[in-house]
């Protein structure tokens, strides 16, 4: 009988081993709501000459524990991370800059973060009247890509770009063998969205890089992407 009871014992505690923990929920999706998306950012509060805080605000996730706001200077492209127990919170920022900025939710441990949409926006400076366009977002090639060119050695470059004064006139693009700095191209602004043919050689590595400029002149770089022809 004590076997027997012994044996039912070891079941019980392998049966208890073996049941499955409860799989973590992942958090839901913030959705962004402050500052706009493609806005100058008029209402930040200026601490200085130089820097303003600004407000942050977006929907509460369901499932999220805390959240991670990323925010990015699309000049410098730099990038701070900042922790919010709440779906707010405020940041201290460099006036008369273009920012980028997400929120990530996270939920309990095991579970996946997930990332909002992206939105940018230009904090404004000390009696600033018109901004820069945003730095162009290049589309591809990607950085480290290997791109094939047709028949007549042509690839495409594609890029987006945005104004929140909304007069962006041009595109300068440069592209060359060393580090982007030979203009290839100017391109009239048409859309949002732009694409161009450039020829290429086979079997080389290229650098490109946009500079937007707007109708007064202010101007801003993509930053250099590199990629290798097949």
């Amino acid at each position: 009988m004590k076997t027997i009871q012994l044996l039912i014992g070891i079941l019980i505690l392998q049966l208890i081993g073996c049941a499955k923990e409860p799989v973590p929920v992942d958090p839901g999706v913030a959705i962004l709501l402050s500052p706009a998306n493609d806005q100058t950012c008029l209402d930040g509060s200026s601490i200085n000459d130089t820097q303003s805080n600004v407000d942050f605000s977006w929907s509460a996730a369901t499932d999220a524990l805390s959240y991670e706001v990323v925010v990015t200077n699309l000049l410098a492209q730099s990038t701070q991370t900042f922790t919010s127990s709440t779906n707010q919170t405020t940041i201290a920022l460099t006036k008369a800059e273009p920012y980028s900025w997400i929120v990530r939710s996270i939920g309990e441990e095991g579970s996946i973060p997930t990332e909002s949409t992206q939105w940018k926006f230009y904090l404004a400076g000390n009696a600033t009247v018109n901004y820069a366009p945003f730095p162009a977002e290049l589309i591809s090639p990607r950085s480290g890509a290997n791109v094939t060119p047709d028949i007549n050695n042509l690839i495409n470059l594609n890029w987006t770009a945005s104004d929140v004064d909304q007069d962006l006139i041009r595109f300068e693009v440069y592209l060359d063998q060393t580090d982007a700095t030979t203009l290839n191209n100017e391109i009239e602004y048409a859309s949002q969205e732009t694409i161009v043919e450039v020829e290429v050689e086979n079997n080389k590595t290229y650098y490109w890089k946009i500079i937007a400029i707007d109708a007064n002149g202010n101007q801003s770089s993509s930053g250099v992407y590199a990629f290798r022809t097949n």
